[in-house]
C-alpha cells in the first residue's frame, strides 16, 4: 500500500520549523532565476541512494550529457537513504541545494513554500507534454501556483488475487471485484464457503482510500482538509460493517496486525494489493504460491509514487541544471532505468507506446507488469501534501474507533477533520 513516498512525515514537519528557524522563510524575491542561456559549465548533480547499485546507469548518463553538451561538467553527489530529508534541509537552510536535487512531492511542497524551488511552469513550455499528468501533479500543490519538480522514475499498485484461496470460497479469481461493493460480496461469499477460517480483505481503509475513491480530502486552495462528507462517511460504513461481520481478521486494527502483502505472502489471505513486481518477491519468499496468483487493475484510482527532481532558485547556472533535469527524466533514459530496476516505470508520456512495457509475455508476472504501466496514466498520489505523520496518526486512530463501533462513521471523520485542520493551522 502506497501511502507517503519515502519520507517521514515528522521529519518534514521538523524541516518546517528548521527553515523557518533559520530565517529562510520570506527568501523568496517574488522572481524566477533566468533560465535561458548557453548550456554549458559546472552544475551539481544530488540523487539519493543510488550510488551503491546505480553508480554505472548514473555516471553513463552523466557522460552522456557532458557529451551532448561540450563545456558542461555536472558532479554528482549521493546522499545516503538514512537522513536524507535532514541532510536536504539543512542544506536548504545554508542555501546549498544541489543545481538538481532529488525529492518526492512532500520535499518539493516544504521547499516550494519556502521559495526555495524554481517553478518549472514559468522556464519549461514542454512539461504536459513530456510526463504523464499523474506525475507532473505530483509536484503542483493545492493553493500554490506552478510545478516544481521533473517527475522521475513512477510506481503504482495493482490487485493480486490468490486462486487457490478463491477457489476453496466458491470464487471464480478470473472474475475478480472491481468495485468496493462486489469486493465486500465476494468477502463474504469466502467467509461463509471456509466457516471463517479464510479472508479475502485483510487491510482497513486510510486517507488514501478515500482519494482511490474519488472523494476529495483537500480543499482546492490546501487550506482545509475536508474527507468528512456524506461520501467519505458512506465508505467508511462500508467497511465498519464488513469488520463487524467479521469479512476482515480482527488484528487488523492492532499493532499486530502483519499487513496484507506479508498475509497474502504467507497464502492467508485471498487478496491485496502491490507494486508491479510484486509476484516475484512473492515466489521468493513463498514458492508455494507458483502458479496461484493472478492479477487485475486497483479498484478505484491507482496509487502513485513518484520520484523527481527540483531546481532551486539559488542555482547559479538554471540553463544547465535545467537541461540535466530535462536529459536525466527525459524518455529514452528513464526507459533504461526501468529496464534496469524491476517495479519502477518512467513517467514519460511517449514511453506509453514502449511495447517493452505494455505489452506482456504470457506469464503472470508480464500479466501485472502491464497493467501496473497502463495504470500511470490515471494514477494519482493518494494522500495530499499536507497531511503530516501526525495527523495521519490521528485519523487512522478515529478509522479504528469508528470501524470497532466506538463511534460512529460520521463522528470519527468529523474528529479527523477537525484535528487536521487545527495541525495545518499551526
Amino acid at each position: 500500500m502506497i501511502k507517503r513516498g519515502a519520507i517521514a512525515a515528522g521529519a518534514v514537519l521538523a524541516g518546517t520549523v528548521l527553515l523557518s528557524a533559520c530565517g529562510l522563510s520570506g527568501t523568496d524575491d517574488g522572481g524566477q532565476p533566468e533560465a535561458g542561456g548557453k548550456v554549458t559549465g559546472k552544475v551539481t548533480l544530488q540523487t539519493w541512494n543510488l550510488k551503491s547499485q546505480f553508480s554505472d546507469y548514473i555516471e553513463g548518463v552523466i557522460t552522456a550529457f557532458e557529451k551532448t553538451y561540450p563545456g558542461t561538467d555536472v558532479t554528482w553527489l549521493d546522499q545516503p537513504g538514512d537522513g536524507y530529508e535532514e541532510k536536504l534541509l539543512a542544506q536548504a537552510s545554508a542555501g546549498e541545494l544541489p543545481d538538481v536535487t532529488n525529492t518526492t512531492p512532500v520535499f518539493s511542497y516544504q521547499l516550494a513554500k519556502e521559495g526555495l524551488l524554481a517553478d518549472l511552469d514559468s522556464v519549461d513550455d514542454s512539461l504536459k507534454a513530456t510526463y504523464v499528468p499523474g506525475s507532473l501533479a505530483a509536484f503542483q500543490f493545492n493553493g500554490q501556483k506552478g510545478t516544481y519538480g521533473y517527475p522521475w522514475y513512477l510506481t503504482t499498485e495493482l490487485n493480486y488475487w490468490n486462486t487457490g484461496v478463491m477457489a476453496a470460497g466458491g470464487l471464480d479469481a478470473k472474475r475478480p471485484p472491481t468495485t468496493l461493493d462486489e469486493l465486500v460480496t465476494q468477502a463474504r461469499t469466502l467467509k461463509e464457503k471456509s466457516d471463517g477460517k479464510s479472508f479475502l480483505m485483510s487491510s482497513k481503509p486510510y486517507v488514501g482510500t478515500l482519494t482511490a475513491a474519488g472523494i476529495p480530502v483537500i480543499n482546492e486552495a490546501g487550506t482545509e482538509f475536508v474527507f468528512n462528507s456524506d461520501e467519505a462517511v458512506t465508505l467508511l460504513d462500508t467497511y465498519r460493517e464488513a469488520y463487524k461481520e467479521g469479512l476482515l481478521p480482527k488484528d487488523v486494527l492492532t499493532d499486530n496486525f502483519l499487513g496484507n502483502t506479508q498475509l497474502f505472502t504467507k497464502g492467508s489471505v485471498g487478496w491485496t494489493t502491490a507494486g508491479g513486481n510484486f509476484i516475484g518477491t512473492v515466489l521468493e519468499s513463498n514458492p508455494s504460491l507458483k502458479g496461484k496468483i493472478t492479477s487485475s487493475p486497483y479498484i478505484g484510482t491507482p496509487p502513485l509514487s513518484v520520484q523527481g527532481v527540483s531546481i532551486p532558485k539559488s542555482s547559479k547556472n538554471l540553463p544547465t541544471a535545467k537541461a540535466l533535469a530535462q536529459f536525466l527524466t527525459n524518455a529514452a533514459n528513464q526507459e533504461a532505468f526501468a529496464k534496469l530496476v524491476p517495479g519502477i516505470f518512467p513517467s514519460t508520456t511517449a514511453s506509453q507506446a514502449n511495447a517493452a512495457f505494455g505489452e506482456g509475455d504470457g506469464t503472470p508476472e508480464g500479466d501485472a507488469r502491464v497493467i501496473a504501466f497502463k495504470a500511470l496514466t490515471q494514477a494519482t498520489v493518494p494522500e495530499p501534501v499536507q497531511l503530516t505523520g501526525a495527523m495521519s496518526t490521528f485519523v487512522n486512530q478515529q478509522i479504528a474507533a469508528a470501524m470497532t463501533g466506538g463511534v460512529t462513521s460520521k463522528e470519527a471523520l468529523d474528529s479527523a477533520v477537525a484535528k487536521c485542520n487545527q495541525l495545518l493551522a499551526q
